[in-house]
């Protein structure tokens, strides 16, 4: 067994930063603060619990089963872990038997996780990313319809049909900025705008060009979903934003070398975005689940699938602390004693 001389704490806030690409504990630490703020203005604090023990559990798994310890300290493991544990209370009643089903979800995220970088990206090069999340919490929420201790929450998206289209409710320009970062503070399952700036905040602390692909993803999700006439109250809620904004950043910055060839690629992918959450908002809905992050997983994966035909990024940080979730998960197999 691997001595691993990380430290817990700080290999768990760079989990809960790598969820925007950043190997950073100091926006680990804000991005904690803005579900800690959320939790306090909803006065639910489920979701930062989850969180919290979802990426502890997910790390602390990653050394139970000998991972690599360079993975281990960058947070590698840890993002799928805190996603699944701020899912999971989002979506199903506080019980005990509910933090019984965190602790094994988290866990089996670093799993999945391990599993994804030993197929998709050590075969393809594709990056496992929020995959292994949307993997974990769709069978976690439907398996929780089984258990009479868990009871599944939250409403289902709504069909075209369901609302009147347009912009009837997004009229004053202070909406528009509560949307705008809003669709920021979702990647978290955060709909508080508060939120969303703190994490901002943390994700330019760690990268300037990192926070624009951010700010810009958030943009062109508002200006398409309300452009093309979505539920004004989905849009409202940055239901729509959130995973056009992980798109953004990881095709325009992360995976592949920012030029201006990339930025247009990068526009495509997050308008291509939007029009999938619509689609898997209408085809997940039937079965009971959120669509989580699985558009940008799709989208990403689809478009980072040809990057050879484009100039790869480097197999190291981009500026400062910043590391994308590719460069280091082809490591991320466990280790042969």
């Amino acid at each position: 067994m691997a001595v691993h001389k990380s430290n817990l704490l700080t290999d768990s806030l760079k989990g809960a930063s790598q969820v925007f690409f950043m190997e950073n504990p100091l926006s680990g630490i804000l991005f904690f603060a803005a579900m800690a703020y959320a939790s306090y203005a909803s006065g639910v604090w489920a979701t930062t619990i989850g969180a919290a023990i979802g990426v502890v559990i997910a790390t602390l798994t990653a050394r139970l089963l000998d991972c690599d310890d360079k993975s281990i300290a960058s947070g590698l493991f840890g993002f799928n872990g805190v996603l699944v544990g701020a899912a999971l209370p989002t979506f199903i009643a506080v019980s005990p038997q509910l933090w019984i089903y965190v602790v094994v979800g988290a866990a089996a995220s670093t799993v999945v996780t391990a599993a994804f970088s030993a197929t998709l990206t050590a075969k393809w090069g594709i990056p496992g990313s929020t995959g292994p999340f949307v993997l974990t919490g769709w069978l976690m929420v439907a398996g929780a319809y089984s258990f009479g201790g868990l009871l599944v929450t939250g409403d289902a998206p709504k069909l075209t049909t369901d609302y009147v289209q347009g912009m009837a409710t997004i009229s004053q320009p202070i909406e528009l900025v509560q949307i705008f970062f809003r669709n920021i503070g979702q990647v978290y399952l955060l709909g508080n705008e508060i939120s969303g700036a703190i994490i901002l905040l943390g994700i330019f602390i760690a990268s300037i060009p990192a926070g624009i692909a951010v700010a810009a993803g958030s943009l062109v999700a508002m200006v398409v979903s309300i452009g093309m006439g979505a539920d004004p109250a989905v849009v409202s809620q940055g239901l729509y934003g959130f995973s056009p904004v992980l798109t953004a950043l990881a095709v325009g910055v992360v995976f592949l070398k920012t030029s201006p060839k990339v930025m247009v690629y990068a526009l495509l992918a997050t308008v291509t975005t939007v029009f999938v959450q619509g689609a898997l908002d209408v085809m997940v809905a039937p079965a009971g689940i959120p669509s989580f992050t699985a558009p940008y997983v799709l989208t990403m994966y689809l478009f980072i699938a040809p990057k050879k035909l484009l100039a790869p990024h480097p197999h190291r940080p981009v500026v400062g602390h910043m590391v994308g979730h590719d460069h280091t998960e082809a490591a991320l197999s466990t280790k042969t004693t």
